[in-house]
């Protein structure tokens, strides 16, 4: 029997009865006579060094890993896990204290007190690594600690987004015995205080994970053991969901195998989709180096021909929703700017935008994309962007691909002229679809001072704790967005989760910041 599920934060549970002979309703107790539950993505980690880390690995962070705060099931903002409790102790938002709950171990056995709290996140600064989390922490100035279990932050700057930005797997707690202060693990162990520990690890391949006997935390663990399994491409991860090898999927279902999935019900036979509203986003980044990006008007009349509703119909079959803000449908200050400025593409308008500028045409611009990051459809979506650039005649594209990892590094370094990238959320809050990407130094690795927005705009908004209220300033510095077109959003994702219906939980598995809480996942019991 095949089902569709249709949200995943806002759904009731589906229960479904198959008529079969001598049989009864699956219950929901675990059970783990078939070993453990082996989960199929197309996101590996990059790293098991938190200090290294601002992208994909958190999910594996998240598991094994342990934060001062975190989302329980249903929770939007930020709870204590290895805090008792925190607050702002203050009315002006500079000076965060928590309390951490009594007795926590990392996974050896070693006590975690305050003092590890202060040195994982004093070494995230410290190492200040380029593909690492440390541009979250600007606002921060000081870490103290006061007995045992007593740490306090005190903050440069009123930030109200400060708690969600510890929620964050980038922020994992470490054993200051395993990780060198100035300098990153290089092997591949991993010692975290969460409710997994990790048993085994093949980098590319998988990771075992299972149940640490240590943790104290909110996680309510309903299996005892998860295998990761990490695929290059959906059609092999698919592939090994209908042979049976893995139970679920998550990351990187590509568009035909969700459609298929979802119409061909008569065979997919004991498998279920769950679908649900998703706010990761899409989109390409111009780089200010290079001779042509560095041009407004080359890279307004790139904006001006794109068209987003035909990559959502023709590449992703309306898996995802076109994007014309770098905040996404759903977030405080969600804007239309680029479709209220450009409007519908339009050849003519981006011919004028090159004439007026001197530019003469065809501009010769090399596009990269990720092979191996954000699904095998990325590939489609690039050779469709080159369709609709050169068939205005303004255009002569360049496509280029690295794997991920060696992709990093490129656009650290400033080699590609435009290049795509994925985000998924560090928190659900507008301030993180604008903050990481300006700056000088933010997570795209090249530096755009906008100080509008970095000055102005988003210090004003941290200084309010009621988040509903901050929606002016962040349609104002969309708006500076679209006018500098330095980044350019394409579409905004939907959740889908692929999976045996034996296996329960996978609507309450992902945070806000849509990654999997592994725990939430069991066996449906025996008939």
């Amino acid at each position: 029997m095949f089902y569709r599920n249709r949200s995943l934060q806002h759904m009731a549970v589906i229960a479904s009865i198959s008529l079969v002979s001598g049989c009864g309703l699956l219950g929901d107790e675990s059970s783990d006579e078939a070993g453990p539950i082996v989960v199929g993505t197309t996101s590996a980690p990059s790293t098991l060094d938190p200090a290294a880390a601002w992208d994909g690995s958190w999910e594996l962070f998240r598991n094994i890993y342990q934060t001062l705060l975190s989302y329980p099931n249903g929770a939007t903002t930020p709870q204590p896990d290895a805090a008792k409790s925190c607050a702002f102790t203050d009315n002006s938002s500079r000076t965060y204290r928590c309390e951490l709950r009594e007795g926590l171990k990392f996974s050896n056995g070693d006590a975690l007190d305050a003092a590890a709290v202060k040195y994982s996140i004093d070494r995230i600064k410290s190492i200040n690594a380029s593909t690492g989390p440390a541009g979250l922490l600007g606002s921060l100035d000081s870490v103290q600690v006061s007995g045992d279990r007593q740490v306090t932050f005190k903050l440069n700057q009123p930030d109200a987004t400060f708690p969600f930005v510890l929620a964050t797997p980038g922020m994992s707690i470490v054993n200051p015995d395993d990780y060198p202060a100035k300098s990153l693990r290089k092997d591949d162990g991993i010692v975290g205080s969460g409710p997994y520990r990790l048993q085994a690890y093949e980098e590319g391949k998988q990771a075992e994970l299972v149940r640490s006997d240590n943790y104290k935390g909110f996680a309510d663990r309903k299996n005892d053991a998860v295998t990761i399994r990490y695929f290059q491409d959906s059609a092999t991860m698919v592939k090994a969901l209908r042979g049976g090898d893995i139970d679920l999927t998550y990351q990187g279902l590509a568009a035909d195998d969700i459609v298929d999935l979802e119409t061909k019900s008569a065979e997919n036979d004991g498998l279920q989709l769950v679908e649900g509203a998703g706010s990761n986003i899409n989109y390409l980044v111009f780089n200010p180096k290079d001779e042509y990006s560095n041009k407004l008007a080359v890279r307004r009349a790139v904006a001006q021909l794109v068209d987003r509703d035909a990559i959502a119909h023709k590449v992703y079959q309306d898996t995802v929703d076109p994007l014309y803000s770098m905040v996404p449908t759903g977030l405080t200050g969600h804007t239309t700017g680029f479709f209220d400025d450009f409007g519908r593409p339009d050849a003519d308008k981006a011919a004028a935008i090159l004439s007026d500028a001197g530019i003469s045409s065809p501009v010769p611009l090399t596009l990269w994309y990720t092979s191996d990051r954000y699904g095998s459809d990325t590939a489609l979506e690039f050779k469709e962007l080159k369709r609709q650039l050169e068939a205005s005649g303004l255009f002569k594209i360049t496509l280029k691909s690295r794997a991920w990892n060696d992709y990093v590094v490129g656009y650290q370094k400033g080699e590609y002229p435009v290049f795509g990238r994925g985000w998924a959320p560090d928190f659900p809050d507008p301030d993180n679809f604008i903050a990481p990407f300006v700056g000088d130094q933010n997570a795209l690795g090249t530096p755009y001072p906008a100080k509008e927005i970095t000055q102005v705009l988003l210090p004003r908004s941290r200084e309010e704790s009621d988040r509903a209220s901050v929606a002016k300033e962040f349609e104002d510095a969309q708006q500076i967005l679209v006018d500098d077109a330095r980044l350019l959003p394409l579409w905004q994702g939907k959740q889908y989760l692929a999976g045996s219906e034996d296996i329960s939980g996978a609507e309450r598995s992902l945070d806000p910041s849509t990654i999997m809480m592994m725990w939430e996942l069991s066996r449906k019991t025996s008939w």
